[in-house]
């Protein structure tokens, strides 16, 4: 890792060199980065975690709430970013909107990031605190010195390969865990039978932790506690599109690419490696869950008294895999949390560097000077993360507050781009309205609500009345999602109707769907065009929902 960020400091000229690669990535690179950038420790342990706690329901968080919004942002959605060359998804705001719009926007993406990555270190260090003896502090600083070292030295670029590499770790690392986990619990069979003793001992049906939609009739019938409604409509819709269509750390790998077809073409390339990751991620946390329940305390107990449902990759690590292959699943893990690390880093850098110290603390300075501010970003952005690891330790899932965290953030903002690129009467005033009244939708219900179990404060509940109880944190995160997003919508519908608009159809070309001209691609091979990409990954998603009906 630190070798690739050696071997790319020489591309590194420029602030858009370091920020943006120049744009200049392969769609195939940028596809594999798109998906790497979200296969750091909130997906490896996160989704194992999940898999443990919630069963094959966890899989919604791909066949659901991926594969529709990955197709959307290719197909829609990416015309706009590229075709604007805007620098990032704020920037983007301020063109379709206004200032205040873009610098609210800077502010939370800025605050989330640091929170992502900052699960990321927290996951690496209980790892290697747990499976190699090291202490968690030093694994702390060790982790955030080495990701530091290779973005400053090769930026974003550097970061890109990273992932890019990291992606074949994870499936060379995981892939033996899987199988040889698969084999000594009797297969599908074998692990269907000890998840049922999971379902039972919880009191629910034998097949709720190997059905994902056969339960979601009553929240209170799966161990996710959500319905079908609330899982569509908070995972399926406001999470999944607010992560996907406008989150810049996903984005930015799209933006990288060398054209607007390969722009396109980036997420939906990634949508195909995605929709199968269930195998390698959430597949070891039922194992995990399953040994259990039936060979008594596979999984630590965590100070609630629950398993500690986040070490299920690191104590199958340890049970299964030999030296040679322990190593290698080790090294797969190591790569993929510091390349999630690294991917949060450099959309902070980015964000930081040209959506707010450009914007309001010293414009119109030399590229060099925004160049070295960047590298300051990185280090300070390595520093916060630091400070939100240990807030992660809060959590027996750290899947639970990463959603939490997106739930908040792109929530609401999905109902600002829905309506910005698609309503071109929506405006500034109503855009800045919707996101703070979407936020603040957000704190009330998080704050008036709590999950089973848990006691007011980081949970939940914090402002002092508890008016509804959730059966699950997940549900809780859905839910929060759903108002977030609603409060936003309305808000900015209805401010933008009492409000004048600020910028002429000839601004809003390019940025608004009516006014911007349709991309043709009638002369490139039938299978080579991003419709029938996007077309064949919905059809290959509703099948797999099907099969685990």
């Amino acid at each position: 890792m630190l070798g690739i960020g050696w071997a790319l400091r020489r591309f590194v000229r420029s602030s858009e060199d370091f920020f943006l690669s120049g744009r200049s990535i392969p769609a195939w690179i940028a596809g594999l980065a798109f998906i790497s950038a979200n296969l750091g420790a909130q997906e490896v342990i996160g989704m194992a975690a999940s898999g443990a706690k919630y069963g094959i329901m966890t899989s919604h968080f791909y066949w659901v709430g991926a594969m529709p919004a990955m197709v959307f942002v290719g197909l829609f959605m990416m015309p706009f970013y590229y075709g604007s060359r805007a620098r990032s998804v704020p920037e983007y705001l301020k063109l379709r909107f206004d200032e205040k719009t873009r610098g609210l926007n800077a502010i939370t993406f800025a605050i989330m990031t640091v929170f992502s990555s900052g699960i990321s270190m927290y996951a690496l260090a209980k790892l290697l605190e747990l499976v190699l003896g090291w202490n968690f502090h030093a694994s702390i600083v060790v982790t955030g010195v080495i990701v530091l070292a290779y973005i400053f030295l090769g930026g974003l670029r550097s970061a890109i390969y990273n992932e890019v590499l990291q992606f074949f770790l994870i499936v060379l690392g995981f892939l033996p865990l899987v199988l040889v986990g698969l084999k000594d619990i009797g297969g599908w069979e074998g692990l269907t039978s000890k998840l049922t003793v999971v379902a039972t001992n919880a009191g629910f049906e034998s097949g709720a932790w190997t059905h994902s939609w056969q339960y979601t009739g009553a929240p209170t019938s799966n161990p996710m506690g959500i319905e079908w409604f609330g899982l569509i409509m908070g995972l399926g819709f406001a999470m999944s599109f607010g992560y996907w269509c406008t989150d810049f750390l996903v984005v930015q790998r799209a933006m990288a690419a060398g054209s607007m077809t390969a722009a396109r073409r980036t997420p939906l390339i990634a949508a195909w490696p995605k929709m199968f990751m269930p195998l390698l991620v959430i597949l070891p946390g039922m194992l995990a869950i399953g040994l259990h329940a039936t060979r008594g305390g596979f999984l630590p107990i965590g100070s609630d008294g629950q398993p500690n449902y986040n070490l299920a990759i690191p104590m199958l690590l340890a049970h299964y895999m030999p030296t040679g292959l322990l190593g290698l699943g080790l090294t797969a893990l190591m790569a993929s949390f510091m390349s999630g690390m690294a991917g949060n880093v450099t959309a902070f850098n980015t964000v930081w560097t040209y959506d707010i110290y450009q914007t309001y603390i010293r414009p119109g300075q030399t590229d060099h000077h925004y160049l070295r501010v960047g590298h300051v970003a990185t280090v300070v952005g390595i520093l916060a993360s630091v400070i939100a690891a240990y807030a992660a330790t809060r959590f027996n899932n750290i899947n639970d507050i990463l959603q939490l965290v997106f739930s908040f953030v792109n929530g609401p903002l999905f109902a600002t781009f829905l309506l910005g690129m698609f309503w071109k009467r929506s405006t500034g005033h109503g855009a800045f309205a919707g996101l703070l009244v979407g936020t603040i939708s957000a704190a009330l219900h998080y704050g008036l609500t709590l999950p089973r179990g848990a006691t007011p404060g980081i949970h939940g509940g914090f402002l002092g009345t508890v008016l509804h109880h959730y059966p699950s944190e997940m549900a809780l995160n859905f839910w929060t999602a759903i108002f977030a997003w609603t409060g936003c919508f309305i808000t900015t519908i209805i401010v933008s109707v009492l409000t004048k608009r600020t910028k002429t159809d000839e601004q809003l070309r390019g940025l608004v769907y009516s006014l911007t001209p349709r991309i043709e691609e009638g002369h490139m091979v039938w299978w080579k065009r991003p419709v029938t990409l996007g077309i064949a990954v919905l059809v290959v998603s509703a099948i797999l929902n099907v099969i685990f009906w």
